[in-house]
Formats: C-alpha cells, sequence, structure tokens
C-alpha cells in the first residue's frame, strides 16, 4: 500500500509541474537539459528510498 501511495502521489506531482514545466521549455536543447536535470533528481530519490527502506 505504501508503494502504490508514493506512486500516485509522485504522478500528482507530475500533473501538477507538468504543465509549466513544457511551457517553459520551447527550445528543444533547453527541453532535454531540463528533463536530464528531472530524470536525475528522480533517479537519486528513488535510489534512497530503495536503500532506507
Amino acid at each position: 500500500m505504501d508503494k502504490l501511495l508514493s506512486v500516485v502521489f509522485m504522478l500528482g506531482v507530475l500533473a501538477l509541474v507538468l504543465p509549466g514545466f513544457l511551457q517553459s521549455n520551447s527550445q528543444l536543447k533547453q527541453f532535454l537539459k531540463n528533463l536530464s536535470i528531472w530524470v536525475i533528481v528522480v533517479l537519486i530519490i528513488l535510489i534512497f528510498i530503495y536503500i532506507f527502506k
């Protein structure tokens, strides 16, 4: 149940952030750069959750 709640929470945050993220990243190069930063941040969070649980 905890994992399901975490997934729902992350999808909710994504739904709130995605429209503004797409609007502010109109150029492809800038979009890919910011997307890679977000992917790294999410992976770090998931690694910490996995290690400390």
